[in-house]
């Protein structure tokens, strides 16, 4: 899937949030970012390189694994596959929205 498919599922999946009031960035290496911005609502989603209060380190392929529920997050992290910076806790909390 491309960059601006994902971003498109994104986009849908996030449509309904309005409690995170955080921003969370997916970089995904060589392909590039998403950027979903909850502090406003209905969520912003961009692929433009913004700060965020967590950020996903993770491949294309390992993203879309994570959104289609094939790849555990917690399994893509401790094999190496998924790397988290910044706020841990908001990372555990975005498990609820993309399942």
């Amino acid at each position: 899937m491309s960059l601006e498919n994902n971003t498109k599922l994104i986009i849908e999946k996030t449509a309904g949030v309005t409690d995170l009031n955080k921003k969370v960035k997916f970089d995904l290496t060589d392909e590039g970012v998403i950027h979903i911005d909850a502090t406003v609502t209905p969520p912003s989603v961009s692929n433009n390189d913004l700060d965020a209060d967590v950020t996903f380190v993770l491949s294309q392929e390992n993203f879309e694994g994570l959104i289609d529920g094939s790849l555990n997050p917690q399994m893509a992290f401790m094999m190496g596959k998924l790397k988290i910076e910044g706020d841990m806790g908001l990372a555990l909390k975005l498990a609820d929205i993309f399942e």
